[in-house]
């Protein structure tokens, strides 16, 4: 079960395994603002003050999110702008 004011594990489930192709525009924008409204509502609460399961979860995403190229990264790639 997620913390209050978060969005439920069942539901996360469900969109990740749905594929893309197969949402509607509208489906694809309602769970884009409420990831981000996850997201925020994760980052501003401490892990300490988080369920056990919760906490586990937010820490596996952000671990992930430090691996994934976010969409400014892509396009300084495409631009040869990244040094590293």
């Amino acid at each position: 079960m997620s913390d209050l004011g978060r969005k439920d594990f069942t539901t996360k489930a469900k969109e990740e395994i749905t594929p893309d192709n197969s949402k509607s525009t509208a489906q694809k924008l309602k769970e884009g603002v409420t990831d981000t409204a996850d997201r925020a509502a994760g980052a501003v609460n401490p892990d300490e003050n988080k369920s056990t399961t919760q906490s586990v979860f937010d820490s596996g995403r952000r671990e992930k999110d430090a691996h994934t190229e976010g969409p400014i990264d892509k396009v300084k790639n495409t631009l040869g702008m990244n040094k590293e």
